[in-house]
């Protein structure tokens, strides 16, 4: 286990966290979803071009503060503690969401609770029970130009969170352009799953057990660089 600010963190998420830090481009804008993104921007290089975008009125989002340092007037739209990177911004969260509806978001990396294999997204209730919300999911859904999904593979019930075909509702007509879990990095195409990277400790075959949805083994299939 790691630990940001005094919380353990699981290495797991961590490591999902790590390699879509790798995947954002420089000078991007990016907005990070409920979950495991929120550990996105510990693990963003201190000299990155990167800026994060929160609904609740900022650009320009720095990492996780140290345990003493954490002021929680200074919270992210999923209410984690943050920091203010150099020259950061703060402003309404109508301006915000008009940022989000404008088209102005690179990148949005999403939580999800199912994803299918063509890369609809259901992010935001379970049917017949009291969790989770909205928030700005369906915004981001809708108008980021890209969207990552950062997910375990399996629910804690072992269950597929890849799956052929959604049973919770969807968050949206809008589709994921990419999947990153703990074992794999898949790229979706043309509403096709393709399978592009692999854990150390996992294999294909495990990948396929534990995957819901048919997807194409890429020619260029190689090992997670985390």
């Amino acid at each position: 286990m790691l630990s940001v600010a005094g919380k353990k963190l699981d290495t797991d998420k961590v490591r999902i966290a790590k390699r879509i830090a790798m995947e954002l481009p420089e000078g991007s804008v990016v907005n990070l979803g409920v979950g495991i993104p929120t550990l996105i921007q510990n693990y963003l290089k201190p000299e990155s071009k990167v800026y994060l975008q929160s609904e609740n009125g900022l650009l320009g989002m720095g990492p996780t503060p140290p345990e003493e340092e954490i002021d929680m007037d200074l919270i992210s739209a999923s209410k984690h503690p943050i920091s203010l990177g150099i020259g950061a911004s703060i402003f309404s969260s109508s301006d915000s969401f008009v940022m989000i509806r404008g088209g102005h978001i690179d990148v949005a990396v999403l939580g999800a609770l199912q994803v299918s294999g063509s890369g609809e997204i259901a992010n935001w209730a379970v049917p017949g029970q009291d969790i989770l919300g909205v928030g700005g999911a369906m915004d981001l859904v809708a108008s980021a130009k890209k969207i990552i999904i950062a997910i375990t593979h399996v629910t804690k019930d072992h269950l597929p969170k890849i799956v052929k075909s959604l049973t919770y509702p969807a968050s949206g007509i809008r589709k994921a352009e990419m999947i990153v879990t703990e074992k794999a990095v898949f790229k979706i195409t043309n509403g096709q799953l393709y399978l592009e990277e692999i854990s150390e400790s996992s294999s294909i075959d495990e990948i396929r057990n534990l995957t819901d949805a048919a997807f194409i083994i890429s020619e260029n299939l190689k090992k997670m660089p985390v």
